[in-house]
């Protein structure tokens, strides 16, 4: 049963720090020469980023990937200190519900942004707002990591719900 706690703390802890990774780092759509995330757009070979403001075409696409990204991290390190608790707290034989739907959340919110990025990628890149031609890009690492983070988080919601406090 300890190698299976274990199990499960290192499996939360790896969402986790996916949704901070895919939360943060500036590659949810990369070409050439620039790089971009839902907070803003780099140039890579000068160094210079200008931040995504409402100027931009399909501002309120990027808002909501920004608040249900910040969501879904917050909602997974809830779940964490929820289940740390529950821990000592609960009764031989319940269950972990209470951070199984947390953590489920957590996955919804996650599915939401990537989902609203998937369709509004084409709009979102057609902006004016960038100095440069960004339309002619591709999804970068950490938009595949959201959508692994999707993975996870379902999975440990999953696992969460299924597992028994047991001796």
């Amino acid at each position: 049963m300890l190698i299976l706690l274990a199990f499960i703390i290192v499996f939360h802890i790896t969402s986790a720090a996916l949704l901070f990774i895919s939360t943060i780092d500036n590659a949810w759509w990369v070409g050439d020469n620039f790089s971009t995330d839902v907070w803003r757009m780099c140039a890579t070979n000068t160094s210079t980023c200008m931040a995504i403001t409402d100027e931009f075409n399909e501002y309120q696409s990027i808002q909501a990937v920004q608040a249900a990204m910040i969501l879904s991290t917050i909602l997974c390190c809830v779940a964490f200190l929820v289940f740390i608790l529950q821990l000592f707290r609960l009764k031989q034989g319940e269950r972990f519900v209470l951070t199984s739907i947390i953590q489920l959340l957590s996955c919804l919110c996650v599915m939401i942004a990537a989902s609203i990025y998937t369709d509004r990628h084409e709009e979102l890149h057609q902006s004016h707002g960038y100095r440069m031609e960004v339309s002619k890009g591709q999804y970068g690492y950490s938009f595949v990591l959201a959508w692994i983070a999707f993975a996870f988080t379902l999975i440990s919601g999953v696992m969460y719900l299924v597992l028994r406090k047991r001796k």
